[in-house]
Protein backbone atom coordinates (compact mmCIF):
# COMPACT_ATOMS: atom_id res chain seq x y z
CA UNK A 1 0.00 0.00 0.00
CA UNK A 2 0.78 3.28 -0.54
CA UNK A 3 1.93 5.97 1.80
CA UNK A 4 -1.78 7.33 2.75
CA UNK A 5 -1.50 11.03 3.63
CA UNK A 6 -3.94 12.62 5.40
CA UNK A 7 -5.82 16.45 4.94
CA UNK A 8 -5.54 19.17 7.96
CA UNK A 9 -8.90 18.96 9.74
CA UNK A 10 -10.55 22.02 10.77
CA UNK A 11 -9.43 23.18 14.66
CA UNK A 12 -11.94 24.83 17.17
CA UNK A 13 -9.59 27.62 17.67
CA UNK A 14 -10.59 29.04 14.02
CA UNK A 15 -12.43 32.22 14.48
CA UNK A 16 -15.99 31.26 13.28
CA UNK A 17 -15.88 28.25 15.88
CA UNK A 18 -18.53 28.64 18.87
CA UNK A 19 -16.57 25.55 20.70
CA UNK A 20 -13.41 25.68 22.80
CA UNK A 21 -12.63 29.20 24.83
CA UNK A 22 -8.81 29.99 23.42
CA UNK A 23 -7.16 32.60 25.42
CA UNK A 24 -8.96 36.07 25.38
CA UNK A 25 -7.08 38.63 23.54
CA UNK A 26 -3.90 40.13 24.47
CA UNK A 27 -2.57 36.89 25.84
CA UNK A 28 -4.36 36.85 29.41
CA UNK A 29 -5.97 33.96 30.66
CA UNK A 30 -10.03 33.78 31.83
CA UNK A 31 -10.50 36.28 34.08
CA UNK A 32 -10.76 35.61 38.34
CA UNK A 33 -14.91 35.59 39.04
CA UNK A 34 -15.96 35.13 35.30
CA UNK A 35 -17.81 32.05 33.61
CA UNK A 36 -15.38 29.73 35.23
CA UNK A 37 -15.64 30.33 38.99
CA UNK A 38 -15.81 32.80 42.14
CA UNK A 39 -13.33 34.76 42.90
CA UNK A 40 -10.56 33.37 45.49
CA UNK A 41 -11.01 34.11 48.64
CA UNK A 42 -14.22 35.62 48.74
CA UNK A 43 -17.54 34.71 49.49
CA UNK A 44 -20.37 33.40 47.62
CA UNK A 45 -22.72 36.26 47.52
CA UNK A 46 -26.61 35.37 48.20
CA UNK A 47 -29.47 37.45 46.23
CA UNK A 48 -32.20 37.42 48.16
CA UNK A 49 -35.53 36.83 46.02
CA UNK A 50 -37.39 40.33 45.52
CA UNK A 51 -40.89 40.18 46.93
CA UNK A 52 -43.71 42.68 45.80
CA UNK A 53 -44.62 45.26 48.35
CA UNK A 54 -48.34 45.39 47.54
CA UNK A 55 -48.55 41.52 47.62
CA UNK A 56 -47.29 41.42 50.79
CA UNK A 57 -48.73 44.48 52.63
CA UNK A 58 -52.22 42.89 50.63
CA UNK A 59 -52.22 46.62 48.94
CA UNK A 60 -54.71 46.48 46.20
CA UNK A 61 -55.65 50.18 45.14
CA UNK A 62 -52.64 52.24 44.54
CA UNK A 63 -53.56 55.71 44.91
CA UNK A 64 -52.20 58.49 42.74
CA UNK A 65 -52.55 61.07 45.69
CA UNK A 66 -50.36 58.24 48.38
CA UNK A 67 -47.08 60.45 47.21
CA UNK A 68 -45.11 58.97 49.82
CA UNK A 69 -45.41 55.50 48.46
CA UNK A 70 -45.19 56.35 45.04
CA UNK A 71 -42.22 58.34 45.41
CA UNK A 72 -40.22 55.33 46.81
CA UNK A 73 -40.86 54.26 43.13
CA UNK A 74 -39.21 57.44 41.53
CA UNK A 75 -35.98 57.88 41.24
CA UNK A 76 -33.83 60.42 41.72
CA UNK A 77 -33.37 61.80 38.48
CA UNK A 78 -37.37 61.16 38.29
CA UNK A 79 -37.81 57.93 36.15
CA UNK A 80 -39.93 55.16 36.95
CA UNK A 81 -37.86 52.56 38.80
CA UNK A 82 -38.30 49.38 37.02
CA UNK A 83 -39.81 45.97 38.22
CA UNK A 84 -36.23 44.22 38.38
CA UNK A 85 -35.10 46.78 40.63
CA UNK A 86 -37.90 46.78 42.86
CA UNK A 87 -39.28 43.74 42.62
CA UNK A 88 -42.77 44.19 42.32
CA UNK A 89 -44.72 42.11 40.59
CA UNK A 90 -46.14 42.96 36.58
CA UNK A 91 -50.07 43.83 38.00
CA UNK A 92 -48.95 45.90 40.29
CA UNK A 93 -46.17 47.53 38.68
CA UNK A 94 -48.55 48.44 35.93
CA UNK A 95 -51.07 50.03 38.33
CA UNK A 96 -47.93 51.77 40.03
CA UNK A 97 -46.27 53.17 36.55
CA UNK A 98 -50.22 54.30 35.62
CA UNK A 99 -50.63 56.25 39.48
CA UNK A 100 -47.15 57.78 38.81
CA UNK A 101 -48.16 59.79 35.53
CA UNK A 102 -51.42 60.66 37.18
CA UNK A 103 -49.72 62.12 40.08
CA UNK A 104 -47.26 63.75 37.43
CA UNK A 105 -50.04 65.61 36.30
CA UNK A 106 -51.41 67.03 38.88
CA UNK A 107 -48.17 68.02 39.97
CA UNK A 108 -47.77 65.47 43.12
CA UNK A 109 -44.51 64.03 41.87
CA UNK A 110 -42.24 65.73 39.32
CA UNK A 111 -41.85 64.57 36.01
CA UNK A 112 -37.61 65.27 36.09
CA UNK A 113 -35.33 65.62 38.85
CA UNK A 114 -33.23 68.40 40.20
CA UNK A 115 -30.84 70.16 37.75
CA UNK A 116 -27.39 69.88 38.66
Amino acid sequence: MAEETKAPTATSEGPGSSEGHGPRPGGRGPRPGGPSGPREGGRKYFRRKKVCKFCVEKIENINYKDVRLLAQFVAESGKIVPRRLTGVCTPHQRRLSTAIKMARNIALLPFAGRAM
